[in-house]
């Protein structure tokens, strides 16, 4: 689970620095509840990696501002995805699915009773204003993102 945990969060690092650079876009299409919405592969090749999925998939990539380290996933024009670089093996934890959730926070906590221990940091709201993510390791370890269109509700600043 410790390395599993270390995969996780260092992949959660490049994927954090790749969605505060991003300019701002409209949300991701409305997939529903329980369908997929989004997901990140990480590779030790990126240019490669491109090569490979582009050919066999047809998908072509847009740069993340601020960073050579990732590339926007776009599939018949509609961005899909993330592809990040990972220094060192890949493991079974350097892909990360995003599941649409209505409420990412009420997810959170559901799956929190069910088991799962929720990635410290998370949920969040994204930087270009679209939605929220959160990310969980399922009981036996499995990572696993939910995304929410709608953001979180603003904090109240602590009392005085």
């Amino acid at each position: 689970m410790r390395n599993a945990t270390l995969a996780l969060t260092t992949a959660l690092t490049l994927a954090s620095v790749s969605l505060q650079a991003a300019p701002p876009k409209s949300p991701r299409p409305d997939v529903g509840p329980g369908h997929i919405a989004w997901f990140d592969i990480t590779t030790s090749n990126l240019a490669q990696s491109k090569e490979f999925y582009g050919k066999l998939f047809d998908w072509t990539f847009n740069p993340v501002p601020g960073t050579d380290l990732a590339v926007e996933i776009v599939s018949r024009g509609a961005a899909i995805g993330h592809m990040r670089g990972a220094e060192g093996k890949i493991s079974g934890f350097n892909g990360v699915v995003y599941v649409q959730v209505t409420d990412v926070q009420a997810s959170s906590k559901k799956a929190k009773e069910l088991g799962a221990t929720i990635v410290p940091g998370f949920p969040f709201n994204l930087p270009d204003g679209t939605g929220a993510i959160g990310l969980l390791l399922d009981p036996v370890g499995h990572p696993m993102g939910m995304y929410s269109r709608t953001p979180l509700p603003p904090t109240a600043p602590p009392a005085k």
